[in-house]
């Protein structure tokens, strides 16, 4: 066993000594591997922080959400003139549903619009996401509030003017003043500011950036011609139950209620919260893939890099090998000493990469605002092993080809 460990050591210290020697040719090799592991970490440390923040934003709705509207969130078989046709999701579907589909925790219906500008004396907002919506929307979107309250159910059946505030809309029109209770034009109407919602930042900060009126409110003035306005019914079912028996049961009644007969096709989509959720996980994945494939020729160029230097390296000693080797050094020593130069190299050169990945995480976060980037434990331990490797799979064909030079032919080669 010690001779073993004096075997590593004295390896060890003759790769350092010939690194340190040729200090150019180790710059250029660590170059190379340096490249390769920063592209690849700095990837998968993107996609990672891009993947956390999604879920963040995600957290707080549930994934058997529904959407019960006349669009597709996804690819759909259906034609385009056909989906056109489609009457619009109204409020008295929405009033059908909560009344008639059992097994709902919550719902509401929620009309799409355009941003809006918003208004208070001197301060002005433009492109305030506005989300006109019931009063369910509290439950279903999981709402925070930071300030005031939500607004109550008789206020949004009877389209009451008041609005709540994401928390950077209140913080850029009121600054320091308190915003509950004062009036602001949005619609080119007035509304009360009732509550203020909880900061949430990240990914999930668009919600900073929004605000809650009641849907009714937008149906007295705003009118979407013969279809109607466009909107959705959002609906989450309760937890525990069957959600394909949910579902099904959903578009019987609404088929029932809408005059479908039995061999015509459906004029809605029940978009699943859950099959947005895949689709983006999948994008993920895709995103990695293709990062790996990218970043991989990079990886590739480093190794070639090392094993190149390798092979010049045996080349140049090649005498002090056959002086080693006629002084009894094993083939094994020889080995060991290149093998430990080839991996010191790649892992010097991945520990310089994971620096300048931490450094430049430290950076974008500091320029993307709320959205944090994250070098993750694993990710850092993956760029290690990964350079580890490089310095093994590329120093061990050379190692092995001056482990096997006869000591003779190699003092005479030298000279």
């Amino acid at each position: 066993m010690l001779l073993y460990l004096r075997l590593f050591k004295e390896s060890f210290s003759f790769a350092i000594n010939a690194l340190t020697n040729n200090k150019l040719r180790t710059f250029l090799s660590l170059l190379g591997v340096t490249i390769g592991i920063f592209s690849i970490i700095a990837v998968l440390a993107a996609v990672d922080s891009l993947d956390r923040n999604i879920q963040d934003q995600l957290s707080g709705l549930d994934k058997n959400t529904m959407y019960l509207t006349k669009f597709s969130f996804l690819t759909t078989d259906v034609p385009r003139w056909q989906r056109d046709n489609f009457p619009q999701t109204d409020s008295n579907d929405f009033d059908f549903i909560r009344r008639n589909v059992p097994d709902i925790a919550a719902s509401a219906y929620l009309i799409f619009g355009s941003p809006q500008t918003v208004k208070y004396e001197s301060e002005t907002i433009s492109g305030v996401n506005i989300s006109p919506a019931s009063n369910g929307i509290y439950d279903i979107d999981n709402i925070k509030i930071e300030e005031g309250r939500f607004y109550t159910e008789p206020e949004s059946i009877n389209g009451a003017p008041v609005i709540v505030l994401g928390y950077s809309v209140a913080e850029n029109l009121f600054g320091n003043v308190n915003p509950l209770g004062k009036q602001i034009r949005a619609y080119g109407r007035k509304l009360t500011v009732i509550g203020v919602i909880k900061k949430m930042g990240g990914l999930a900060g668009n919600s900073d950036d929004s605000a809650y009126v009641p849907a009714n409110f937008v149906r007295r003035f705003q009118s979407g011609g013969i279809n109607g306005i466009p909107g959705a019914i959002m609906i989450k079912p309760e937890k525990g139950i069957d959600i394909g028996a949910f579902e099904g049961v959903l578009k019987q009644k609404f088929r029932a209620y809408r005059g479908l007969k039995a061999g015509d096709p459906d004029n809605f989509f029940v978009n699943k919260m859950s099959g947005q959720t895949d689709q983006i996980d999948a994008i993920i994945g895709s995103m990695n893939l293709m990062g790996w494939i990218i970043s991989g020729f990079s990886l590739l160029v480093g190794g070639f890099g090392i094993a190149n230097i390798m092979f010049v390296s045996v080349k140049e000693r090649t005498n002090l090998i056959g002086i080693q080797k006629s002084l009894g050094a094993k083939n094994r020593f020889i080995l060991f000493q290149f093998l430990f130069e080839a991996v010191i190299l790649a892992v010097i050169g991945g520990l310089i990469g994971l620096f300048f990945v931490w450094v430049v995480s430290l950076i974008a976060s500091q320029f993307t605002g709320d959205f944090e980037f994250v070098l993750s434990a694993g990710n850092m331990f993956l760029g290690f092993m990964l350079s580890s490797i490089i310095g093994l799979v590329s120093g061990v064909i050379p190692a092995i080809s001056a482990s096997k030079l006869d000591p003779v032919e190699a003092i005479r080669t030298g000279m």
